[in-house]
């Protein structure tokens, strides 16, 4: 977008007060400050849960992963039968 001097803001200002009036000029003005603001604080709300997300997800640390050791191999138990007593 090209600079706007002073000589091309003069000419926005004079085709603006053609067109919507003397009247009307300082309520359009107004209600042009008020949205500017709340678009403002929206995007500053937005950029701040932004920002608290990337402190929240910072703090992850490599750790180094270990890998289990297999177990002993068991020996084969054997199973003797109960021989009852009453035989």
């Amino acid at each position: 977008m090209p600079n706007i001097g002073p000589a091309e803001l003069i000419v926005i200002l004079l085709v603006a007060l053609v067109v919507f009036g003397p009247r009307k000029l300082p309520e359009l003005g107004k209600s042009l400050g008020h949205g500017l603001r709340e678009f403002r604080k929206s995007t500053q709300g937005l950029k701040a849960e932004f920002d608290g997300a990337n402190i929240v997800a910072s703090p992850v640390v490599d750790q180094p992963i270990t890998v289990a050791q297999p177990a002993a191999p068991m020996a084969a138990a054997a199973v003797t039968p109960q021989r009852n007593a009453e035989a």
